[in-house]
Parts: structure tokens; C-alpha cells; sequence
């Protein structure tokens, strides 16, 4: 089953509103040479990552940024897309990967697949959910791929009404 939830109405999912095929496309995010440089002098201080000219000498062949700000820009893009889930992204682990470098002036988004959701054997308001990841640019080349391990709760049980339960006078 494959189904978009509508980003203008974005709603809180629970274990239970989740299935294999359910689809999900994220808003886009520009990225500039500044924030790639701004993010490396920060995190990743490699010269491919900070220099024009020095990363045209290396196998990047020009500016690229850092991997993890690619990751970082895929949580953004994540928590700000339709795919809300109740108690937030909460991450159990995940597979990741750069087959292609982000450049100056690429344009992300991000579009997800759930590939499994499994309720807990031994917790039972929660479960984990699979979720597959792709962050293209505007060309639609794949800059990371990322398999992830969600935890998921499920909807709590509704609260029991006390006038219903009171016992007659």
C-alpha cells in the first residue's frame, strides 16, 4: 500500500497509523557554499569540505560538503515533513551512506519509505519502525541514502470515563 499524507494536513502517527509502502516527501532545503564551509570550519575541518581550490585537487573535485552535514540537513528536512511521529524522530540506529557528493547550490529533499513496523514483544506502548531514506538533489541524484530504526509509540488507550465506572447509590 503506498499512501502520501497530505502536508497540508499534517497529522501525529502512532504505531498503529504506520504500514510497509506509506510514503513521505519532505520539504527542500538550498544549500550555498557558506553553509558548507560555515558547517566544516564547525564540525569536519577538511580541506575538501573548506577550500575551493584545495578540493579541486582532491577526488571531490571541487567543493563538497561534509557527509554529516548532509545527515544533518536529512534530520531538517525529516522532522519538518509530514512524517510526524508521536514523541518524535527517536532513532534506535541506522545505515547510512554518500554514493554522491552535496555541492554549492544543490537543492535537497528528502523522500521515505516505511519498510516494516514491528510492535515491541516486551514494551507494550512502543514498537520500531524501518524506514528507508533517500536525499536527492534537484537533478534527482541520490546524495545519501539512510536505513533507519525508529521507536515508535503506539496510541495510548483511551482514559476511561469515572462516570461510567461509579458504582449507583
Amino acid at each position: 500500500m503506498s499512501q502520501t499524507p497530505s502536508p497540508s494536513q499534517p497529522q501525529v502517527m502512532y504505531l498503529e497509523d504506520l504500514q510497509p509502502g506509506m510514503r513521505f516527501s519532505s520539504q527542500t532545503h538550498a544549500l550555498d557554499a557558506g553553509q558548507i564551509t560555515g558547517f566544516a570550519e564547525r564540525f569536519d575541518p577538511q580541506p575538501f569540505h573548506l577550500d575551493h581550490d584545495a578540493a579541486a585537487l582532491t577526488l571531490f573535485g571541487g567543493l563538497a560538503a561534509s557527509g554529516w552535514h548532509t545527515a544533518a540537513i536529512t534530520m531538517k528536512l525529516l522532522v519538518t515533513s509530514p512524517m510526524i511521529m508521536a514523541g518524535g524522530l527517536v532513532g534506535a540506529g541506522a545505515e547510512i551512506a554518500w554514493p554522491n557528493p552535496t555541492r554549492p547550490d544543490d537543492v535537497l529533499h528528502v523522500e521515505s519509505e516505511i519498510v516494516s513496523v514491528t510492535p515491541s514483544r516486551s514494551r507494550a506502548d512502543r514498537g520500531m519502525v524501518l524506514i528507508r531514506s533517500q536525499t536527492l538533489n534537484q537533478h534527482g541524484v541520490i546524495a545519501q541514502t539512510m536505513l533507519a530504526k525508529l521507536v515508535v509509540p503506539r496510541r495510548p488507550a483511551p482514559a476511561e470515563d469515572p462516570r461510567q465506572s461509579a458504582e449507583p447509590d
